[in-house]
């Protein structure tokens, strides 16, 4: 049986950005997941995708000794397993691993862009990152954007040569699960019980946002539309479900202040599952700076909500703007105040937008088939 490594650098996403798919591709190929270990998330992985699982550590931040002994333990479980097809996401496991490949003599080397972070960089660091994203590239013997704007991106870029390039399906690295992401799973009782437990008033608009709270997502432009909003119409709440990262992309001390002292912000926290949330909100504010193709865009559509989103790769393939969602400017909190409004005044507009929403995934990114998809370009390798 011919044999696969997946890659990615922390656990979260091989068993969370890639659920179910290594557990999908074990009917057709002998699989192994490698990543950091997680304070033994990686077993866990392990046990829910029914694969073996090797422990690396990788770091998110660029760390030069340690990236060089993740890059000699990829090297020698490369060596040692002789998989026909190494395949990696997230930036850090891709420079790694992708280099490790090659100096391992692994045929196919496969990498998987979900978003570039280095976007945002500038002045030494951007022309650093540059030079490594070009180094992954050429390591690999073939890349695959999440989303046409993002093969787009790259090419403007020069990383690399557009027949290296390879969108799979529409777009996306797993597609959606509309069986699980369904609106009709949850009852009104249900959504009532968890807005009495977040204080939210059954007559309460929602909007919500999930996602890192950090700069680059867009948070600080949110929160500045949600205040003015939240200052004219106290029956209007803000849902913020997913964690600070305050140590890799803070936010402005205004924004973390009017997160902690606004009543009408509500935060969740961290939850693993989102799908709750989702129903009992109104809309979805997502005012990204980057993406490549995000799952929390295609995850609320599928729950029925109207999207507000930037005009960013990924979300402008996912939403289309006056269809089953809105699309603004980036880094305009002004903008995004007046959407923000308009859906909540608009109830025929919202609806429309809603209604629309959950076929716009279905038809396009069901999750087996971005599987399938998958499944042939390695068949065809």
């Amino acid at each position: 049986m011919y044999k696969i490594i997946r890659v990615t650098t922390v656990p979260k996403s091989l068993g969370g950005l890639l659920q179910g798919q290594l557990k999908f591709m074990t009917q057709y190929y002998s699989v192994i997941g490698v990543s950091s270990d997680g304070d033994g998330h990686l077993d866990k992985v392990s046990k829910r995708e029914g694969v073996e699982v090797i422990p690396v550590e990788m770091t998110r931040k660029i760390t030069p000794l340690q990236d060089l002994k993740a890059v000699y333990q990829l090297y020698k479980i490369f060596k040692k397993h002789k998989p026909d097809i190494v395949h990696s996401h997230t930036p850090k496991a891709g420079t790694l691993s992708m280099l490790a490949a090659k100096l391992a003599g692994i045929p196919h080397r496969l990498h998987t862009i979900a978003g570039l972070p280095l976007l945002e960089a500038t002045g030494n660091k951007r022309k650093l990152l540059d030079v490594v994203e070009k180094i992954t590239y050429s390591c690999a013997t073939m890349i695959y954007p999440n989303s046409f704007g993002l093969e787009q991106i790259i090419i403007d870029n020069g990383y690399t040569k557009r027949n290296k390039l390879r969108v799979i399906a529409n777009g996306s690295s797993n597609g959606i699960d509309t069986s699980h992401f369904d609106p009709s799973l949850y009852s009104e009782e249900d959504n009532l019980s968890l807005r009495n437990e977040l204080k939210i008033d059954p007559e309460d608009k929602v909007v919500v946002y999930v996602g890192r709270l950090v700069k680059d997502k867009g948070i600080n432009e949110l929160i500045a539309a949600f205040k003015k909003i939240s200052q004219e119409n106290s029956k209007v709440k803000l849902l913020l479900v997913g964690i600070r990262e305050n140590h890799l992309d803070p936010l402005l001390p205004e924004t973390e202040k009017e997160i902690d002292t606004n009543k009408s912000i509500v935060f969740a926290g961290w939850q693993n599952d989102v799908r709750p949330y989702f129903s009992i909100s109104d809309i979805l504010a997502f005012p990204s700076y980057r993406e490549g193709f995000p799952n929390v865009v295609m995850q609320a559509a599928a729950m029925g909500l109207a999207s507000i989103v930037t005009d960013i790769n990924g979300c402008n393939e996912i939403i289309t703007d006056g269809l089953n969602g809105k699309i603004i400017p980036v880094k305009n909190s002004e903008i995004l105040y007046s959407s923000i409004n308009e859906l909540i005044d608009n109830k025929e507009l919202r609806d429309t937008l809603a209604s629309n929403a959950r076929d716009s995934i279905t038809s396009r990114y069901e999750r087996k088939l971005v599987w399938n998809a998958i499944l042939e370009e390695y068949r065809q390798l």
